[in-house]
């Protein structure tokens, strides 16, 4: 009897052209370029290329750009969904639930490079994620909404909405630089659960949905906030080691450590760790981003086989840069969700024309009817 891959790992189950990861070798690119030098790029720039496959010209950058602002905003059927949220709901939750419900309305014109509905539907829904996230986090904290946006770049305005102070030059590059980071990673599990839900020829807000939803567990991209909240937890760097040891001796697993795509460093990490050092200056912050490499250095002691070497993912060393940017633990994910939104409408785009039905077999284990046992 043929063994039974429920991971299915190494299963190639289609091909894409949008990003391709190279395990072996430490590499993530999308569509053709690197993405150490896709980060020294403006981020509408990367947006293009990821759902388009080329780079837009400056016309249509600012195109782009004045098309997400002009959406940012939330309308007021929006911000009614938002106000019947359950207090106390996790932020990938309200995501998940609230997307597939948000106003579609076109409110500024955009010349795209196809025709597909899915490419405007799944923008206007990019646009408005940061404002739900800042707006339900203002409402966590008892403080006026935001009523509408104003021309600055996206991520000085979640900045600014959230903490009502404007961010300094280095903040915005480092979200931006962190946002490009997670935008996009293949056949993910969050991407793969959304190409399910394209191929039953449901619409893409449905689709991003189930990729939000897939997105927020712990072994996915929750663990962006179960990483630091474990170096919260363990507190020191000196007691990093005795924490990796108890761990690893009651099978425990150490959030943000080692990939199943990389047999090396995730290319992703070695950017944002140096990010995490330049923006973790005072003593809090200072202190958790110790505690990370400590109980990172730990792993790589007590974990490391021949031919594997064990090394933070994307996940580990984003919590410290977000942390530092004032964002609390429980919306690091929503963040994720933030930027990963891109790569699912760029599936979308991908996948839709030529999408079958996706429809896996399982192999029967339960009993027989009694009359085939009695045959």
């Amino acid at each position: 009897m043929d063994e039974i891959d429920t991971g299915l790992e190494g299963v190639v189950v289609g091909a894409t052209k949008i990003s391709h990861v190279e395990g072996v070798v430490g590499r993530l690119s999308y569509r053709g370029h690197d993405i150490a030098t896709l980060c020294q790029r403006p981020f509408p720039q990367v947006i293009w290329l990821l759902l388009f496959g080329e780079l837009p010209s400056a016309q249509q950058e600012q195109q782009l750009a004045h098309f997400l602002l002009a959406h940012a905003a939330l309308g007021d059927s929006d911000r009614q969904l938002l106000g019947a949220v359950p207090e106390g709901t996790h932020p990938m939750l309200m995501l998940q639930g609230l997307v597939p419900l948000l106003s579609l309305e076109q409110r500024e014109s955009l010349e795209l490079p196809t025709r597909s509905e899915d490419a405007v539907h799944g923008l206007i829904i990019a646009a408005r994620l940061p404002a739900l996230i800042a707006s339900y986090f203002r409402r966590e904290q008892g403080l006026d909404w935001p009523l509408h946006s104003h021309s600055i770049e996206p991520h000085r305005l979640f900045l600014k909405t959230l903490h009502d102070r404007n961010p300094s030059a280095e903040q915005v590059a480092v979200l931006d630089t962190t946002q490009i980071l997670q935008m996009e990673h293949s056949y993910n599990a969050g991407t793969f659960a959304g190409r399910v839900t394209l191929s039953t020829q449901a619409p893409v807000q449905a689709s991003i949905s189930a990729s939000l939803g897939t997105l927020f567990g712990k072994l996915h991209g929750g663990a962006d906030q179960a990483a630091l909240e474990t170096a919260m937890r363990v507190a020191e760097p000196e007691q990093a080691a005795d924490y990796v040891r108890k761990c690893l001796r009651e099978g425990g697993r150490i959030m943000g450590m080692g990939h199943r795509e990389y047999r090396t460093v995730d290319p992703r990490a070695s950017l944002l760790k140096p990010l995490a050092r330049q923006l973790c200056k005072d003593p809090d912050s200072a202190r958790l981003l110790a505690t990370l490499e400590a109980i990172e250095a730990a792993c790589v002691e007590q974990l490391e086989k021949p031919g594997r070497s064990i090394r933070a993912n994307v996940e580990f060393y984003k919590g410290a840069v977000f942390h530092a940017l004032g964002i609390p633990p429980r919306y690091f994910t929503a963040l994720f969700a933030m930027a990963r939104v891109y790569g699912y409408i760029a599936h979308a785009l991908e996948f839709r024309p030529q999408s079958r039905l996706i429809r896996p077999r399982a192999r029967y284990t339960g009993r027989q009817p009694k009359d085939h046992q009695a045959a």
